[in-house]
């Protein structure tokens, strides 16, 4: 039998053939100076300019360590940043400063405790990155925006709900409230937190009130995430984060509230309003109300309006007469501009003559 293996510093034929052709290949392509063909380069146009893979992964975004960089830059980062520079509402801010301070007192009344609510930040959103960033589990409050008709989203945390639980079912201080995750949370618990959304929902209508005013309905109380949807997940909303504090316990409420449901109201949040009185000057209205009791107008006394073609009135002569359809004793218009203002009968008062006031016209103009 014949023994195929060959030894390891053994040349055999088919080595010295395969070296032949190699040699061969690489003086053919020497003596033509032609490149192979799986290295021909392509020359660029004449004034054009070639990016090299470096400026390609920057403008890609591709500018970090590992895949898809750091997302900086680029157009990665146009396409897939969670943060969305939106046009900055000025009134917001003062609407929720307001809310804030009356939640403190509210939330007070609720638990009979020491409530302390701060404003973390306010910040703009997608609505799909949000949903995705919340931290489970939690309980998701869909509220309605009468007024504006469209919807809004409050997110209370797991602390906040066990909080608000231990202190109004009489939970002592001192003690952290006890946390059993990876259940349901019981009906006591979903009615007692919906209690908090329901005082919460009423200090945002009467702080929006000096605004416009918006009632924000309670919708549904949800725990999971997906059957909140209220906007589609690339549109931009408007995220606020408050802290509630009861002495050694508390969390945070997150509203969410997208701006297709500010949209009605925007105009009116652009104005840099400042003070509690939301822009609103009480000695200039004052002062503006006591110069307008005392302006003159001219008022018009008709005592009758004939309807002439304009053939008869070009035809007019001196002594000419004109009938009206009045008397002595008929009610005469009196008039600012094209609007009647009052009846009155005409009279004489010494030598002047002059009309009596005998009641007032509501009609249009």
């Amino acid at each position: 039998m014949t023994d195929d293996i060959k030894n390891p510093g053994e040349v055999t034929d088919n080595d010295k053939l395969a070296a032949e052709w190699a040699a061969m290949a690489e003086g053919d392509a020497g003596a033509t100076g032609e490149a192979p063909a799986d290295v021909v380069e392509e020359k660029a146009p004449e004034g054009a300019r070639l990016l090299n893979q470096d400026e390609i992964d920057s403008l890609l975004g591709f500018d970090g360590d590992g895949p898809g960089g750091s997302d900086k830059s680029g157009l990665l980062a146009l396409v897939n940043s969670a943060l969305v520079n939106y046009e900055r509402l000025p009134m917001l801010e003062i609407v929720f400063d307001r809310l804030v301070r009356m939640m403190c007192t509210s939330l007070r009344n609720l638990t009979s405790d020491n409530v302390e609510a701060s404003l973390d930040e306010i910040s703009s959103v997608r609505f799909g990155d949000y949903l995705n960033s919340i931290p489970l589990p939690a309980m998701l409050t869909v509220f309605k925006a009468e007024e504006w008709d469209n919807f809004g989203l409050m997110t209370v945390d797991s602390a906040l709900i066990y909080s608000i639980v231990d202190v109004l079912l009489g939970g002592r201080h001192g003690t952290a409230p006890m946390r059993i995750e990876g259940r349901p949370y019981t009906t006591i618990e979903r009615n007692l937190v919906e209690r908090m959304v329901h005082v919460v929902l009423s200090d945002m209508s009467a702080a929006f009130d000096p605004l416009s005013s918006v009632n924000f309905r309670f919708e549904r109380l949800e725990t999971n995430p997906r059957f909140a949807a209220i906007a589609r997940p690339a549109n931009a909303a408007v995220l606020v984060k408050i802290r509630i504090d009861m002495e050694d316990r508390g969390g945070h409420i997150e509203l969410l509230i997208p701006y297709a449901t500010l949209e009605p109201v925007r105009e009116l949040l652009l104005q840099m309003f400042m003070g509690e009185k939301f822009g609103r000057d009480s000695i200039w209205e004052n002062h503006l109300a006591a110069e307008l009791y005392q302006t003159g107008i001219d008022l018009r006394a008709v005592l009758g309006e004939v309807l002439l073609p304009l053939g008869d009135v070009l035809n007019w002569q001196v002594g000419t007469q004109i009938v009206l359809n009045s008397t002595p004793d008929s009610l005469i218009e009196m008039r600012c501009g094209q609007r009647p203002l009052y009846l009155a009968r005409m009279g004489r008062h010494g030598a002047s003559i002059a009309v009596e006031v005998e009641k007032e016209v509501m009609g249009d103009v």
